[in-house]
């Protein structure tokens, strides 16, 4: 029943931003407020993403892949974001997620199921991030970065086998970028570079099966991306991507590296609200998980 209501909430979300659709006026918010590009004073832009990957393959330290079991990981991101700057320069706000992972072979969306089975699945909040976003210099407003202080809110990574999220603060900084193509607005090229300082003590485990620490504790990540965008209309773009997962070993003695590429969609139902769906594959990596990602998002910008 709980997947069903989720299912039936975005459905309603979706359908009462469509009968609202307001044509006028020219362009849009997901044509002319990209990533890169900040909200004006008094202003709030939230959004709601939701992410699930789910795979049946693992790849070892040398890149060979095997199957396993399924295992499934829902990320749920809620950012919000409020315009402090006169000039469009600086946005202050924080995001909060919230995780449900199964292991065990379980289905893809026995993670809508929040049962938290003991030895296959884990659910709750875990972390908050309190953050600023702005642009660094006047004249390139196109460019801008985020810098974010993830504050993790769990306990212990692993808890029976089940891995939820990193326990270890991490000082995030995004760097967005975009441009358009040619002399019209039909196309856009967006980059993305995420970096990730990961803090935290050494992964240990006790008898009790929980963990101490982080796999990730002493680590930079580092997540490149480049968002290639369509416009047959102002409020709708077609784009497809191309991302890499880079850990790199600042002292923990672990590594790994994932690429993913995919596609997807953005729709402006009304002047505030638009809706974006997405695909990806994971296609190779170190060390790490193999399958693909299925994410929905609703932003609100007033």
């Amino acid at each position: 029943m709980k997947k069903q209501f989720i299912i039936a909430s975005l459905l309603s979300l979706i359908t009462i931003g469509a009968f609202a659709q307001d044509d006028s006026g020219d362009g849009s918010v997901i044509q002319n407020l990209t990533p890169s590009k900040l909200i004006g004073k008094g202003q709030v832009d939230v959004k709601w993403f939701n992410n699930l990957f789910t795979q049946t393959r693992v790849a070892n330290a040398d890149g060979d892949s095997s199957t396993s079991p399924r295992e499934n990981f829902f990320t749920s991101t809620l950012d919000f974001f409020y315009g402090v700057s006169e000039n469009r320069r600086v946005t202050v706000g924080a995001i909060l997620e919230f995780r449900s992972n199964t292991i065990g072979g379980r289905g893809a969306f026995d993670v809508f199921s929040f049962d938290g089975e003991n030895g296959t699945a884990r659910s709750g909040i875990t972390s908050i991030a309190p953050s600023v976003k702005f642009v660094p210099f006047e004249s390139v407003s196109n460019f801008s970065v985020q810098t974010s202080l993830v504050i993790p809110t769990i306990e212990s990574e692993f808890d029976n086998g089940v891995f939820f999220d990193q326990d270890g603060f991490v000082f995030q900084n995004r760097f967005f970028y975009d441009l358009a193509l040619g002399n019209s607005n039909e196309w856009q090229l967006f980059f993305d570079l995420n970096t990730e300082f990961n803090f935290g003590d050494e992964l240990e485990f006790g008898e009790d099966g929980r963990s101490e620490g982080s796999f990730a504790n002493n680590s930079l990540r580092l997540i490149p991306g480049a968002f290639l965008s369509y416009f047959p209309s102002s409020k709708f773009t077609a784009q497809v991507f191309l991302q890499h997962f880079q850990l790199i070993d600042l002292g923990n003695d672990f590594e790994q590296d994932l690429t993913a590429l995919g596609a997807g969609a953005k729709y402006q139902l009304t002047d505030r609200i638009n809706v974006e769906a997405l695909w990806s594959y994971f296609a190779r990596g170190n060390d790490s998980g193999l399958g693909e990602s299925y994410n929905i998002g609703l932003r609100y910008v007033l």
